[in-house]
């Protein structure tokens, strides 16, 4: 019965059968979260780096890797900065997940920063730990330091990320924009709201191999729980509140997780700022009359690409981890019943879920229109 249920509440992170833990370490918590409100940031990433050297269940022979691509990290451009902008990772991700976007700000002359939401950065079961007082008080922290060191302060999100950091903005007056990547405001499953009441009940709503040393692969219910507690909280702004200043929203017309035309609504209704902007991946919606909309097509044949993915918007395809020949594949991508094939030069890619009896389709990891962002990220802020 409850394993129905469960087929009923979630897609994607909300995922789809009981799930039972092997007796792994990774599906035990390491029993403490570390701390995340130093006085400076460089303490904070020297803590978090050894509290995640102490506690991660490392699953590759690179233990230097894992730990760099989990830990928070600065880049700082080479004169002094005038603005600066926190990033916030998405649910199961990790800092790293910025890395071509701050690299490409910090040579524009910001100072980036990227945190770490507690629960992240060691094993799936950590995410039991943490609750949504802890990733509100992070944020703030960490706003407020970088406010005290620039004239500018930006927040930008991804998925999860994205709710936290729109929610700040809201009762920030410091705040003076938004850049927004595949934020998570509106799911696309309607029973989200039993997420906190399922977790009384069992701890895992997904366990998978966990081969993927940016991401957890498994999702507890509790993770499931704190997301819902995200999206409560920025719908509430949203409904009753605009946002006047500039706002960069990207959005995959076909991302499995979430209401791509919701989100668009929202855009035109809640964020007014003539400067403000929204990628479109996918066909060019209809009626639009907003010219502040741009589209993109995310069917791409001549690179085997069918649709974009709720995640690929962030990578440059040069990305030597989730890039066009990263050492990374995601080749389990919800499609029942079909073999990936031998020769990788036949995989297609696409977002999560997409089934077509003659292409096989690994997840697309990467934006095929990076630089693209890039100038809307600049046209947005005014570089």
């Amino acid at each position: 019965m409850i394993c129905r249920l469960s087929v009923l509440l979630f897609t994607l992170f909300l995922l789809t059968s009981c799930a039972v833990p092997p007796d792994s370490p990774r599906f035990q918590s390491s029993g403490s979260l570390p701390p995340y409100d130093q006085e400076s940031f460089d303490q904070y990433v020297r803590e978090t780096r050894a509290w995640i050297a102490n506690n991660r269940a490392f699953i590759s022979e690179d233990r230097d890797l894992e730990i760099e691509l989990n830990t928070p990290f600065e880049l700082r451009p080479d004169k002094p900065a005038k603005r600066g902008i926190l990033l916030v990772h998405g649910l199961g991700a990790s800092p790293w997940y910025f890395i071509d976007i701050a690299t490409a700000m910090a040579n524009d002359g910001w100072l980036v920063r990227s945190i770490l939401l507690p629960g992240h950065g060691t094993r799936p079961a950590d995410l039991m730990l943490a609750d949504n007082e802890d990733w509100e008080n992070i944020i703030a922290h960490h706003a407020e330091l970088l406010a005290a060191e620039v004239d500018e302060l930006w927040l930008g999100g991804f998925s999860t990320g994205g709710n936290l950091v729109t929610s700040h903005a809201f009762t920030d007056d410091n705040v003076d924009g938004l850049l927004l990547f595949s934020p998570g405001f509106y799911p696309g499953s309607s029973y989200l709201f039993l997420a906190p009441a399922l977790a009384y009940f069992w701890d895992w709503l997904d366990i998978d191999d966990e081969d993927n040393i940016a991401t957890y692969q498994s999702l507890p219910t509790h993770g499931a729980s704190l997301y819902y507690r995200s999206v409560s909280t920025v719908q509430k702004h949203l409904d009753t509140t605009r946002f006047d200043k500039p706002v960069l929203i990207t959005m995959s017309q076909h991302d499995s997780v979430l209401d791509p035309n919701a989100t668009l609504t929202a855009f035109q209704t809640r964020f007014p700022n003539r400067k403000s902007r929204f990628v479109w991946y996918g066909d060019t919606p209809q009626n639009l009359g907003d010219p502040r909309v741009t589209a993109f097509t995310s069917h791409l044949p001549d690179r085997r690409i069918s649709t974009f993915s709720h995640m690929n918007v962030l990578f440059a395809p040069e990305n030597t981890y989730y890039g066009q020949a990263g050492s990374y594949l995601m080749l389990e991508n919800g499609q029942d019943g079909l073999t990936p094939p031998d020769d990788p030069d036949t995989l297609w890619f696409g977002a999560w879920g997409l089934n077509d009896a003659e292409k096989y389709h690994a997840r697309l990891t990467w934006n095929p229109y990076f630089d693209d962002l890039l100038d809307d990220i600049r046209e947005v802020t005014g570089d």
